[in-house]
């Protein structure tokens, strides 16, 4: 697991509960992100995962239990205090989540005067070519995202999240829509990103192959509970019968 066992726990959920009305999708859910750590959170559609991100970032409020991140209770926090918190945790959108009607420069610079940076346009253009090289894509910086492929766009959407230097990612299904070349680039991206910044990451994803390539661990989420954890190789591995069928 990449030395990560004695390191410092960046990210803690306890016990997670939260339901709509008579659907529980979380039920008792534990998760401990290490610092460093590519942590993978696997699941079926419908399991709870999209949820589980939420909570995290206090979009939605957990029934039961608590998450601590960078140690702070994110219950306990009003929202100024979360808006800041927010600033050192980066969110990968599965959309992209990129604004059409900007350039990729005004796209990368948007969370730059959002969140409190005093930054003149000097730093701010080094901070966006920064970004933009850390993913390759330096010569796009005055293109619109619809002249950008795919991969591009999510290339993009990465350097955008990493601009602010969060101490956390949360990547949403990263490779979803990509051809398996592409998906393979950004996995070998998030790695490289990882391994630069020591970030720590929870991906959530239903790509086999973006999990074997990026994670040091992984948890198995089934009937809102961390079923099982461990490598990916611990978990083929398993013959347990209800790991199984997620190995096939």
């Amino acid at each position: 697991m990449n030395g990560n066992e004695n390191k410092e726990v960046v990210l803690l959920i306890r016990n997670l509960y939260k339901s709509f009305g008579s659907n529980k999708v979380l039920n008792g859910f534990n998760l401990a992100l290490k610092k460093g750590e590519n942590l993978a959170v696997l699941g079926k559609s419908g399991s709870g995962k999209s949820v589980l991100i939420k909570c995290i970032i206090g979009l939605l409020y957990p029934d039961e239990g608590e998450i601590t991140v960078l140690g702070q209770s994110i219950q306990s926090l009003n929202q100024d205090e979360l808006d800041h918190l927010r600033v050192k945790i980066g969110f990968l959108f599965q959309s992209n989540a990129l604004y059409d009607s900007m350039t990729v420069r005004e796209n990368l610079e948007f969370p730059l005067r959002r969140h409190w940076m005093e930054v003149n346009n000097t730093k701010a253009h080094e901070l966006v070519m920064e970004a933009l090289e850390n993913v390759g894509l330096a010569d796009t910086v005055n293109k619109m995202p619809a002249e950008l492929s795919g991969g591009m766009r999510k290339r993009i959407a990465l350097a955008r999240t990493l601009i602010l230097q969060p101490e956390i990612i949360l990547y949403d299904e990263p490779t979803t829509g990509l051809d398996p070349i592409t998906s393979k680039e950004i996995s070998e991206l998030m790695n490289h990103l990882q391994k630069k910044y020591n970030t720590s990451s929870i991906i959530i994803s239903h790509d086999m192959n973006c999990i074997q390539r990026t994670s040091d661990r992984m948890i198995l989420l089934i009937d809102g509970v961390a079923y099982k954890e461990g490598s990916f190789d611990e978990l083929k591995g398993s013959d347990d019968p209800v790991i199984q069928p997620y190995f096939e």
